[in-house]
């Protein structure tokens, strides 16, 4: 990888100002000062400071956390078996949805396949499962259930998939995991998939899992948001963390004139899951860190609630996509969030073409939008719209195959996407409006 300097400062943090450095001796002052504690028999309105915490609890506290930021160890991506040609699939659509008959609505489909710019996707909705539940076709039956059986069938078996090919190229054994995180916008059941995955892939009985739902295209971001925060502050933790969704299971149905977001939906949206492997101050003989993760945040646009929203019902998962409308959001908003995010290290004065991009692509609307807006030079979000024409938006994972890519270009190249970044932003957009943004910094 290039040891070209990087115009940007440096950041305050000690700790993240040496990339992947060894662990040093002792505590990290970046975790905060010591806390304090209340003395039995201490009531609320006691005048006079507070007694200090025994220092073998301050040292417990210090001991127990990280000494440096987390870094991306390892990424897997998988897919289910069912891959349909993007110029094949209006026609599928229409012929095992019984719906042939509807030519306006095929022309209309076939227009959006046309335009979003995806290539193939891939997807756990297949004509047997259809056969054997005709229900899933009809958005006037409930269905409900027999989607949650599919979803809850295939789901932890597609994450296990993704998490092993993460934990094959990280080179450790899968005992060795200390945390899971598990996020999915695809079903529910308790308990969640995050036990049987566990299982699948041989995991202690001790790993401490957590469960995040319905974050739709930022899960994937927030679930690495969440294993930063686990490996930081947990001494010698690895973190898996798996974001995975099946949208065809819970959202599949014919064609309906009253729903006009839905040529759009099936003309873009596939499945699939992805699994990060994170984990701070790493080992130099055993592992090959390739970003650290130095800071996360998450932004809200105030007001925007719904326009992208997703409704359980009884014939499964309805989506407002608000199609016209994100873009011009995405335009209006990005910058402002993404320079709160990047403020703080002192990074905006780069200059965004400074920086490499590990983007969520959505659509490439939004794509457009991004570079608009950022003033950034072609190519800045090539990996991004890669992802999207070969695989279609996976909502939470998508994200976590933009990263796999950017990694596997650095580790054949030494360079990659980005060349000659030290710094880069890994940007999730979905519902709420919501933006999850983790500045990354590559690994020498």
């Amino acid at each position: 990888m290039s040891q070209q300097a990087s115009p940007l400062p440096s950041p305050p943090d000690a700790a993240a100002a040496q990339p992947c450095s060894p662990p040093g001796h002792g505590g990290n002052g970046r975790h905060g000062g010591a806390a304090t504690s209340i003395a039995v028999g201490d009531r609320p309105n006691d005048s006079g400071a507070r007694p200090p915490p025994p220092p073998e609890a301050d040292k417990l506290r210090r001991e127990q956390r990280a000494d440096g930021p987390a870094c991306v160890l390892a990424v897997g991506t998988a897919n289910p078996a069912n891959c349909i040609p993007q110029d094949e699939f209006a026609d599928w659509y229409f012929r095992v949805t019984k719906s042939d008959h509807l030519t306006h609505l095929k022309d209309a489909m076939k227009k959006a396949c046309e335009q979003v710019g995806v290539k193939k996707r891939y997807f756990q909705v297949t004509e047997d499962l259809l056969r054997a539940h005709p229900e899933i076709l009809d958005p006037a039956l409930p269905s409900i259930d027999a989607r949650l059986h599919a979803v809850a069938a295939a789901l932890p078996e597609l994450a296990a998939a993704a998490a092993a090919k993460a934990i094959a190229d990280w080179g450790r054994p899968a005992g060795d995991i200390t945390h899971l995180v598990v996020s999915t916008s695809s079903g529910a059941q308790m308990p969640g998939i995050d036990v049987r995955v566990a299982s699948l892939l041989g995991l202690r009985p001790t790993v401490r899992r957590t469960m995040i739902y319905f974050q739709a295209c930022t899960g994937g971001a927030g679930a690495l948001r969440v294993a930063k925060d686990a490996a930081e502050n947990n001494r010698g933790a690895r973190v898996l963390a798996v974001c995975a969704d099946v949208l065809s299971a819970m959202a599949f149905h014919a064609p309906d004139e009253a729903r006009p977001e839905g040529p759009a939906a099936h003309a873009i949206f596939g499945d699939g899951a992805g699994a990060v492997i994170v984990g701070a101050d790493p080992r130099a003989a055993d592992e090959r860190p390739v970003f650290q993760m130095v800071s996360a945040s998450q932004a809200t646009i105030p007001g925007t609630e719904r326009l992208v929203t997703g409704d359980f019902g009884a014939a499964g998962v309805g989506y407002n996509l608000a199609t016209p409308e994100v873009p011009v959001l995405v335009a209006e908003n990005i910058e402002g969030v993404l320079a709160a995010a990047v403020a703080p290290l002192g990074l905006a004065s780069g200059g965004w073409n400074s920086l490499f991009w590990v983007v969520h692509p959505g659509s490439h609307l939004i794509m457009n939008s991004y570079e608009k807006v950022l003033r950034l030079e072609p190519g800045k979000l090539v990996v991004s719209r890669r992802v999207l024409t070969e695989y279609g938006n996976m909502i939470g994972p998508t994200v976590i195959f933009v990263l796999d890519e950017v990694v596997r270009r650095r580790r054949l190249d030494g360079e990659g996407e980005g060349k000659g970044c030290e710094w880069g932003l890994l940007v999730g957009l979905g519902p709420g409006f919501t933006a999850e943004v983790i500045v990354l910094r590559a690994c020498k």
